[in-house]
């Protein structure tokens, strides 16, 4: 989009990686693009006092890593500069209810702290010509025309002054605030009717304790990427994860959902991380010495929004990142979804600027759901293995009794082996890197079931219940899954 006459002003709230991304390809379409953020900005990385689940691990898939060197190339050589490290060739070891599967990691990836990645980004945006940052003013209200069609603007407040009240006009406003967004209120103060959101009431929690690696464990660093011990839903068990990021820092993240949320007090912490179904996190952590105390954050549910789904939308008007979907953050979707949805704003904006048609905002927000669809989904399946976690939504979620158990079973079936094709198959697809639709195919499907007793019981089953084979009815079973968002049918 280089090759557009700039024009006009785009305001994005929200100065996070969803708000830095969004800048970055506003700033191909308009003159000015200013970043809204309620948090001053540190002058080091630093964790801000907005973002309260900062301190724990967030990472890139493969997917994410990909857009975000797109827009900002060689970013990695920046975290790598301020400590992070690459985990080429290092030990990836994951465990899960079936077994474990051991890996040597296969790409040059640099792991790192959200505070980190989001200083190497913020000073690459700092160099982009007409992006400025306004930090330390909260944002009060939508600016709109009489009637109220049109967002002209926002409201906001210096959090540093005597609180009075400035405009801000703009063209186009992108709510990327995350997952304190008040954007439902001020729609709904403005008269227009919001849906309700789909719900995951996963009553999720998770703590994080920091680890510093002392010079006689350095081999440590050379040695190891990650080891997940995957929590049993059939057990109750926490999830553990070990990981490394950037200085000689290793982070431990104990994780549940259902209502039993991991401790925050130091002892409990480490006598929990003892009790995980493998003591191999427990043995890393000999001789290594705790930096901060266990550190927690609780999510009682997941959200999705439909704001695609409004008869009216103001024209001026975009929303994407955490405002309009958050995930369990287990997973490690949300920065890589959020890098999709930049990513395709970019292709919503340069399809209006080469044939310009009323509701640009509609149509994006179309496309933008469709970029959500895939994630949401597994999260569901995922989730709703555990005892306590219920799904709320205003229609029911297509094929998600079929994809919980069929995950399983497809996990069972790739740890057994281990079958490192149908393993990567189901990381690909957890990743986000290609749709469900390349692992939950009939053929595929067919032939993992046909593998054991109780597989072949199930597919007896759906084959009696629909009354033909599979792959006759498989539309009627599983989501379609939009191709929109993947790299192969997007470029």
């Amino acid at each position: 989009m280089n090759n557009m006459s700039k024009k006009g002003t785009a305001l994005v709230i929200g100065g996070g990686i969803a708000g830095l991304l969004s800048a970055r390809v506003l700033s191909d379409v308009y003159e000015e693009v200013v970043i809204v953020e309620k948090d001053d900005f540190p002058a080091s990385p630093e964790d801000r006092a907005g973002t309260p689940q900062s301190f724990h691990p967030h990472r890139f898939t493969q997917r994410g890593k990909e857009i975000m060197t797109r827009f900002f190339p060689d970013f990695e050589q920046d975290l790598a500069e301020q400590g992070a490290r690459s985990v080429l060739n290092k030990t990836v070891h994951n465990m899960n209810q079936y077994g474990s599967v051991v890996v040597q990691y296969p790409r040059n990836d640099y792991k790192f702290s959200r505070a980190l990645l989001e200083w190497v980004v913020r000073k690459r945006v700092r160099e982009i010509p007409g992006v400025w940052f306004l930090p330390k003013h909260e944002v009060l209200r939508l600016l709109t025309t009489p009637g109220h069609a049109a967002v002209t603007g926002i409201a906001v407040r210096d959090r540093e002054s005597d609180g009075q009240e400035k405009f801000l006009m703009a063209d186009l406003v992108v709510d990327t605030s995350g997952r304190s967004s008040k954007l439902t209120a001020w729609l709904e103060n403005l008269g227009y009717d919001v849906p309700k959101p789909d719900l995951l009431k996963v009553n999720l929690g998770y703590s994080t304790r920091r680890y510093r690696i002392p010079p006689s464990q350095a081999h440590l660093t050379e040695t190891w990427d990650t080891v997940i011990i995957g929590g049993q839903p059939a057990n109750g068990t926490f999830s553990g994860v070990f990981s490394i990021i950037e200085n000689q820092i290793a982070e431990v993240l104990l994780y549940r959902p259902g209502g039993h949320y991991p401790p925050t007090d130091a002892e409990q912490f480490e006598q929990a991380v003892a009790q995980l179904p493998s003591p191999l996190i427990a043995e890393l952590l000999q001789g290594l010495e705790p930096i901060t105390n266990p550190r927690g954050f609780r999510v009682p549910a997941l959200h999705r929004h439909h704001f695609e789904q409004m008869d009216r939308w103001p024209s001026g008007l975009l929303v994407l990142g955490d405002a309009f979907c958050i995930y369990d953050p287990i997973f490690g979707q949300g920065m890589t979804v959020a890098a999709i949805e930049v990513e395709v704003l970019e292709a919503c904006l340069r399809e209006q600027w080469e044939a310009p048609r009323p509701q640009f905002e509609q149509r994006a927000l179309r496309s933008i759901q469709a970029a959500i669809e895939p994630a949401w989904w597994l999260n569901c399946a995922n989730d709703l293995q555990w005892e306590g976690v219920e799904y709320a939504g205003a229609e029911p979620l297509k094929g998600i009794s079929f994809g919980r158990k069929y995950l399983d079973l497809h996990l069972e079936r790739a740890t057994a082996g281990p079958d490192f094709k149908l393993f990567g198959l189901y990381w690909a697809v957890n990743t986000l890197s290609i749709s469900p639709r390349e692992m939950l195919n009939p053929d595929l499907v067919t032939s993992v079931l046909a593998a054991t007793e109780e597989g072949r019981q199930w597919l007896d089953e759906l084959t009696e219940q629909y009354g033909q084979p599979l792959e006759h009815v498989w539309n009627d079973i599983v989501p379609s899954f939009s191709e929109a968002p993947y790299p192969s049918a997007s470029r």
